[in-house]
């Protein structure tokens, strides 16, 4: 399986990389507070700052822009890394195609910072990388990054954002200015991929893997997305990182230390509002990431370095497998998001109020004739409009309101946010049943 190996380092390469070194030759490429301290510390909101920028300075294949500030004034930046970025490829048929996009979302818990010094050291990795593979790869492949989704909870090590709301679980109300900057960043990209990286704490001996990850469950996510998105855990991000060495399972279940069976669910259901789900709800192909931040060894037990350098480089291990799996299967994600898109204008189909691939709904969690729509009152337009028009959901204003069709592409989406049966609706709109 061909891979994008120059992304990657092993626990040993990566911590003889983070080695201190006497001086920097001024054409080096720069590093990352963590790399200079050869993990000692997290790299600074400062020091992502002058890194980003001294990127955007170097490489013509990067460039950051602003997408939101945070209520505490920090900025939400987006990073874009490509040979071509706005370019558009030919097919063999000579047929104008654009380059898929793989979006990584750093740390949206501030208090889990090994994902997002991943994140800065690919960004810094891809903008200087010279050898063909990469570079062929980049000339196909758009890769958007935010490096740090929640900076006031970062700056804080905490996993809420400066009220305290866990941004992970406002992606359906988008009621956090982190949350908003995110459904229009998915909204305007349209992302073939989503890859959110976290951490987790262990609990031995049922739940301590290296690294857990976990596709969308949400029932309303395509069939084909949510394929895609098993085969990126299975056959890509799993693989990639036993082969440097670290053990993998599934997000949120707990299985017997002797058979591997599982025995117990404690996260990781389908519920809408958490960005794995969402991201195949809008229909791309998404992968929740979680590296054990516990020691595994007594001598990272001594020597908390030791044991974020491992955290880092199983994180960068798992990259290796997102970039491999972007590479080969552009063709099927290509093909799997672009169906999932088109779908909801056949207007046919159940919608999922409830349930998981794991956890079959109940009948009330099920709306198996859906409405032609739902209208809104006046009142509730405008306090709602903006929310629906983050999402990238369509709606017309009317004498008496406004009227959302589910003939439109994130179809199954307007009812997790108007519905009354669904658990996290906004509002509660009239449905309309005369189609």
């Amino acid at each position: 399986m061909t891979r994008i190996r120059a992304l990657t380092l092993t626990t040993a390469a990566l911590a003889a990389s983070l080695m201190a070194v006497p001086a920097q030759a001024a054409d080096a490429p720069p590093r990352t507070g963590f790399e200079q301290s050869n993990g000692a510390r997290w790299t600074s909101q400062p020091e992502e700052q002058e890194l980003l920028a001294a990127l955007d300075r170097a490489s013509d294949r990067v460039s950051v822009a602003r997408i939101g500030t945070t209520k505490q004034g920090r900025p939400l930046q987006l990073v874009r890394i490509g040979t071509l970025p706005h370019s558009r490829l030919r097919s063999s048929g000579g047929t104008p195609i654009a380059p898929n996009k793989v979006l990584l979302v750093c740390s949206q818990h501030g208090d889990e910072p090994s994902g997002r010094e991943a994140c800065l050291s690919t960004v810094r990795d891809l903008a200087y990388a010279k050898d063909p593979r990469t570079r062929r790869f980049l000339d196909r492949t758009t890769v958007l990054v935010v490096p740090t989704a929640n900076p006031d909870g970062r700056a804080a090590d905490t996993r809420g954002n400066s009220d305290g709301v866990d941004i992970n679980r406002d992606h359906i109300a988008l009621r956090t200015a982190e949350g908003r900057a995110m459904a229009a960043l998915v909204r305007d990209q349209r992302p073939d991929v989503v890859y959110d990286l976290h951490e987790y704490g262990a609990t031995p001996p049922y739940y301590d893997k290296d690294l857990f990850d976990l596709w969308p469950r949400n029932l309303n996510t395509d069939p084909h997305v949510h394929d895609e998105a098993r085969a990126l855990s299975e056959g890509y991000v799993r693989p990639a990182a036993q082969s440097a060495g670290h053990s993998t399972g599934t997000y949120g279940i707990w299985t017997d230390p002797e058979t591997g069976d599982p025995i117990r669910q404690v996260a990781g259901d389908g519920q809408e509002r958490i960005l794995r789900n969402m991201s195949g709800v809008k229909h791309s192909v998404g992968l929740l990431i979680e590296s054990r931040v516990d020691p595994l060894t007594d001598a990272e037990k001594a020597d908390e370095a030791l044991n974020n350098r491992r955290r880092v480089s199983s994180q960068l291990a798992a990259l290796e497998g997102l970039f491999g799996f972007a590479d080969e299967h552009r063709g099927q994600v290509e093909a799997a998001t672009g169906t999932a898109r088109r779908a909801g204008y056949a207007d046919t189909g159940p919608v999922y109020v409830g349930g998981a691939d794991n956890d079959a709904p109940e009948p009330a969690e099920v709306i198996q004739d859906p409405p032609c729509g739902y209208r809104l009152t006046a009142d509730q337009y405008t306090d709602f409009k903006d929310e629906l028009a983050l999402h990238g959901v369509r709606s017309k204003a009317t004498s008496t309101g406004a009227y959302v069709p589910l003939r439109q592409s994130l179809r199954a989406l307007v009812p997790l946010l108007l519905d009354e049966r669904a658990p996290y609706h906004v509002t509660v709109g009239e449905p309309d049943t005369d189609c």
